[in-house]
């Protein structure tokens, strides 16, 4: 505790504004529970960058622990561009603050010299990893905290390339923020003497990119679909409805409420489009209107949330791992009828997404790649295998996807066109999203999957997570819902077991706090703690055959009570 009131009480030097002294007085005098949480660690990056809930300290998201990190993305892209003139592109999304915390990024960076871009008004955050590349950037910020609570916000960094920083720079640059102790350190301009303020005409671009992905021009144009949109308050307002529009869609109905920019989500228990509940007044809108389908993006635009109308009137909520399982079926199908399928192509996913993409490559003799949880490790894939073999999509399970090697992120915008092709294409044939996602499964097998996370908050959530992952690698079970483990991936050593040989193998991916079990009955497990929020996942995959569609329901019982049973049983454990 007295290295916390000594990290606080620095806080209440001159160099901070009064309303940060005031807070931070506050805490010492009387709130011991939120000065604790407030500054025993420093904010770190994640999966998703540097994340947080907004208010002093050194663990909060506030005008200095942005400056800070930004002093020391400074400092590291001197030291890796020199004698360059370094160019950087800042995006901001809707949260309250977004916009402030964004003129401080891009005051810190001119201070240093560093030319900046930064848009007019809010953005997508897969509009900014577009601009990186397009405008020939060496590093970029967006700064959101995508689905999060409204008290939270965040700061994304990019490299060059687009995609999110991975290691070494996500530590170097790390190293480099924990250098800057003194936040007398850190260089502001307050005349933003290096900004060119960008907008519109990076829409165009990055819209008409986007356009090249269509495959089916004609069936769009020649099948009236209809479309209820919601960006859920945030970024993707005005840029989706312009896209859509862009490749031939017109009949498009936004939710009036949701429309309006607004950082408090005010319609919205939660801005999360994962979640049923943000997409009610979407879902309500589309039955008034019997439109076809249903799509809303969270509020930095790079996730999506899909309901498609059913043949009985009936709206039905897709999720992440069957959306990205139509998109890639079609992307794979369709370029195979074109003739596009020249043996160097590729598909990505990550370790916790369906199986059931394997299956689709396999049938199509597309490779594939899995990767860590954390949509930067497929720009990774992608950057590695850029101008020797073709990225045609990926995904993961968390409502991500992307088609395409110009973006580097996962992108909501790009994905709601495709998925709206593909509702039109479906259409023109007589059929709705959910009777092809029934077709693939009677194709490829019946893939179901189940997530349970359970959140734990502060220091002592942080060590009870990390206090279950030790028991579960020290004290692996033998055995889950009756079913043997036949392999223990340990993604923190690097290491595979085989139970039943007991031979171990290599695992050729970056180390993370990820364990998962194999079991002879084809059931995956994974655990692993969330890199952006407070919370240790359980994801379970179970799958079998179906042939038909009352087969279907009848599986699909089964395999919730079975993904149920094991989900209790690791929790229980």
């Amino acid at each position: 505790m007295d290295e916390i009131r000594k990290k606080a009480e620095y806080w209440l030097g001159e160099i901070f504004d009064i309303e940060t002294r005031n807070q931070v007085k506050n805490m010492l005098d009387s709130d011991k529970e939120l000065l604790t949480e407030s500054f025993y660690k420093d904010l770190e990056f994640g999966t998703g960058g540097l994340r947080g809930i907004m208010g002093a300290g050194t663990n909060r998201m506030n005008k200095y622990t942005v400056g800070m990190a930004t002093q020391g993305l400074s400092n590291y892209l001197i030291s890796q561009f020199p004698n360059q003139q370094i160019k950087c592109a800042i995006a901001y999304d809707c949260r309250n603050n977004s916009e402030y915390f964004a003129k401080i990024t891009a005051s810190v960076f001119s201070a240093n010299g560093i030319k900046v871009f930064l848009f007019d008004s809010l953005r997508p955050t897969p509009e900014l990893s577009f601009t990186i590349r397009h405008l020939d950037c060496q590093s970029g910020v967006v700064i959101t905290a995508s689905h999060n609570p409204k008290e939270y916000n965040g700061y994304k960094v990019y490299w060059q390339d687009g995609g999110q920083i991975i290691s070494p720079h996500d530590k170097n640059i790390i190293e480099e923020v924990r250098r800057i102790s003194d936040v007398a350190k850190v260089n502001f301009d307050d005349n933003l003497t290096n900004v060119e303020i960008i907008g519109e005409e990076i829409d165009k671009v990055y819209i008409d990119k986007l356009s090249e992905i269509c495959l089916n021009p004609d069936v769009i144009k020649n099948t009236n679909l209809k479309i209820v949109f919601t960006p859920i308050h945030g970024s993707t307002v005005n840029v989706l409805p312009k896209a859509l529009r862009k490749i031939g869609f017109n009949d498009i109905q936004i939710v009036k409420e949701q429309a309006v920019v607004d950082g408090n989500f005010p319609t919205v228990k939660s801005p999360n489009p994962e979640e049923p509940a943000a997409l009610e007044m979407a879902v309500k809108l589309a039955k008034e209107t019997n439109a076809d389908i249903v799509m809303g993006t969270d509020p930095d635009g790079d996730r999506l949330g899909i309901v498609v109308r059913q043949k009985n009137g009936e709206y039905l909520l897709l999720n992440g791992n069957q959306t990205a399982s139509i998109l890639i079926y079609y992307l794979l199908e369709e370029w195979n009828n074109k003739g596009k399928l020249k043996g160097k192509e590729y598909i990505v996913k990550t370790i916790v997404t369906t199986e059931l993409l394997i299956k689709i490559a396999d049938h199509y003799k597309v490779k594939y790649y899995d990767v860590l949880t954390g949509f930067k490790y497929i720009a990774d894939i992608i950057e590695k295998n850029y101008g020797t073999s073709k990225f045609i999509g990926g995904g993961e399970e968390s409502y991500g996807f992307l088609a395409g090697d110009f973006v580097r992120d996962k992108d909501a915008v790009m994905s709601c066109m495709l998925i709206a092709e593909v509702a039109a294409w479906t259409k023109n044939q007589g059929k709705s999203l959910d009777e092809l996602l029934l077709d693939i499964y009677i194709k490829f097998g019946y893939f179901l999957e189940g997530l349970k996370s359970l959140t734990k908050t502060g220091k002592s959530g942080l060590e009870e997570i990390q206090s279950m992952m030790d028991k579960f690698r020290d004290q692996t079970p033998d055995s889950i819902n009756g079913s043997t483990v036949a392999l223990v991936h340990d993604f923190e050593n690097g290491k595979t077991t085989d139970k039943i040989s007991d031979l171990r193998y290599d695992i050729d991916l970056p180390k993370s706090n990820v364990l998962q079990f194999d079991l002879v009955d084809g059931t995956k497990i994974t655990v692993r703690p969330s890199g952006t929020e407070p919370k240790i996942k359980f994801y379970v995959s179970v799958h079998d055959k179906i042939s038909n569609k009352d087969e279907y329901h009848a599986k699909t019982v089964e395999l919730k009570e079975k993904i149920n049973r094991i989900i209790a049983e690791l929790i229980k454990s």
